[in-house]
C-alpha cells in the first residue's frame, strides 16, 4: 500500500460529485476487490481499464 504524502509531480487532483448510487456501487466494487482499493484508487484502475480500451480501439 502506498504511503500518503506529497503526490506525483505529473497528476492533477480531479474533483467530481457523483450520486449515491453510484457511489454505492464504487463501494462494492471496491469490496469485491482483494486489496481494497479506496475509492479514488478504484476509480483510477476504472478510468485507467476505459482509456487502455479505448487506445486498442484505435
Amino acid at each position: 500500500m502506498k504511503s500518503r504524502g506529497r503526490p506525483n509531480a505529473d497528476t492533477q487532483p480531479v474533483m467530481v460529485r457523483m450520486p449515491t448510487e453510484l457511489i454505492e456501487a464504487i463501494d462494492a466494487a471496491r469490496r469485491a476487490e482483494e486489496d481494497l482499493p479506496s475509492r479514488p484508487e478504484l476509480i483510477r484502475r476504472i478510468v485507467g481499464q476505459w482509456a487502455e480500451g479505448r487506445r486498442q480501439d484505435q
